[in-house]
């Protein structure tokens, strides 16, 4: 099997601690692959599977529609690549977003993944906390997942995998090749999130 190209979305955001977790998920499944920061879309047309990381996702897409990325992200991710968009990374993969307080959002989306956001839907960051969640259905029974400034998904469509709530809140889903969580899987010492997405990887080549 040839190498592996994992790129890390890198406009904004928790670029080294996903780089770190992605280098340990791939060490730990045996798999030859590169991982690199990527900004532009020469770049990432060239991945095997991508993460959009936490940040400030308002900025990261319009960061994404000034170099030209958003449409590149778009094309690969229709064709199949392998996405893993974490909190920002999450509501810039959505259909719609909204804000807790502030109501509807004009930031740019990719419209790609089946739900309607809610930015802050646990409060801002003075409200930031951990809890133990649970991912029964990709085989993840206990995970402490990081809440900063986290969106919940309000509604989802008919073909997304609910993978995990608190209070009642949709926090984490698959939808075919994409795997979005509301919470910082990388800024814990558990890459379970991680493997399964380079296991993602795997499969798809």
């Amino acid at each position: 099997m040839t190498e592996s190209n994992v790129g890390i979305l890198a406009l904004q955001g928790d670029v080294t601690e996903n780089f770190m977790a992605t280098m340990a998920a791939l060490h730990d499944a045996g798999m030859d692959a590169t991982v690199s920061q990527v900004k532009t879309p020469d770049q990432i047309s060239k991945l095997d599977g991508l993460i959009i990381p936490g940040g400030e996702s308002t900025m990261m897409g319009q960061l994404s529609m000034v170099n030209g990325a958003m449409n590149a992200l778009k094309e690969i991710i229709d064709g199949g690549t392998p996405v893993f968009g974490i909190c920002a990374g999450m509501i810039l993969l959505s259909k719609n977003s909204t804000d807790r307080v502030m109501g509807s959002t004009e930031q740019p989306l990719l419209d790609i993944l089946d739900v309607e956001i809610e930015r802050n839907s646990f409060g801002r960051q003075k409200d930031s906390f951990q809890a133990e969640i649970s991912l029964d259905p990709i085989g993840i029974s206990s995970f402490q997942g990081v809440f900063i400034r986290a969106p919940a998904i309000l509604t989802s469509g008919s073909n997304v995998e609910v993978l995990s709530k608190f209070n009642e809140k949709i926090i984490a889903v698959k939808q075919g090749n994409i795997l979005a969580t509301s919470f910082h899987p990388e800024l814990t010492q558990d890459i379970s999130l991680h493997k399964h997405f380079v296991e993602m990887i795997k499969e798809s080549n």
